[in-house]
């Protein structure tokens, strides 16, 4: 089984956020929204859902007036193929490929791949400069932009909120905290600023390590789990600190895989 993590640049209008989970159906896992941001990211499992997204949401959005403090190459921006335990590597990185062409084939958006090649921040840097589409046209959509389309292993995405911290410090405090398993940004979200990172390596440092490393530096406001975790992450954590670091049962993929109906409860 296949995951796939659909980064949406789109966080505030409620309307096209609800389209997009209907489009998604059954497969959908979870959706995590910032006004800030102004960015949504779709967790769904499986090949059909992410192309029932895309279509709905390239029907829907414009990235013409997009405002929002993260970076993106497009409206849909960032789509990575994640092999959970019963699928391999080689297995995303086709399902990758696969996406990449129906989407320049059906919808005329050229993607930029990203995985074992290559990292998506280098793409971010080398976009419409050093690096053209590998897919598509060589140009951006009129009102879609480009895609991101990668295959990757499972990573964490977190936030650590400040409070009384200028952004420059924040951006001070991100350098420190990077490292080869903790990609980090410094952001001003509203009137905090942020630490928002990608642990793309969570089992080695998951969300305690990263918290630990910017308490180093500064006292934190509040945390924040962007989308789900797996289960082998958050046994290694001390249930007695979940709760302050925004984690739970409830919120890994292996909970949400058993209890396909968690929109109906919520």
């Amino acid at each position: 089984m296949l995951e796939c993590v659909v980064n949406i640049s789109e966080g505030r209008d409620g309307l096209i956020l609800e389209a997009l989970a209907d489009a998604a159906g059954k497969d959908l896992l979870d959706i995590h929204s910032d006004p800030d941001h102004n960015r949504s990211v779709f967790t769904m499992v499986g090949e059909d859902a992410p192309r029932r997204l895309a279509e709905t949401a390239v029907s829907l959005m414009t990235i013409a007036n997009h405002e929002g403090v993260h970076p993106r190459l497009g409206m849909i921006d960032v789509v990575p193929f994640v092999p959970l335990k019963t699928s391999t590597m080689a297995e995303a990185i086709r399902a990758r490929d696969d996406f990449a062409e129906w989407v320049a084939a059906e919808l005329e958006i050229p993607s930029f791949l990203y995985g074992p090649e290559r990292s998506l921040p280098f793409i971010r840097k080398n976009a419409w400069t050093a690096l053209l589409p590998d897919v598509g046209g060589s140009n951006p959509h009129d009102t879609a932009g480009a895609m991101c389309v990668g295959a990757r292993e499972p990573l964490v995405a977190y936030n650590v909120w400040l409070a009384d911290v200028d952004i420059q410090e924040t951006r001070r405090i991100a350098a420190h905290v990077r490292t080869e398993h903790i990609r980090t940004l410094g952001l001003q979200v509203g009137r905090y600023t942020q630490v928002s990172m990608n642990l793309i390596e969570p089992e080695v440092a998951g969300p305690d390590v990263a918290v630990a490393a910017v308490q180093k530096h500064t006292n934190i406001h509040h945390t924040e789990l962007v989308g789900l975790l797996p289960n082998d992450v958050l046994s290694k954590i001390p249930s007695g600190q979940w709760e302050a670091l925004d984690l739970a049962e409830e919120k890994t993929i292996e909970w949400r895989l058993e209890n396909r109906d968690w929109r109906i409860s919520r």
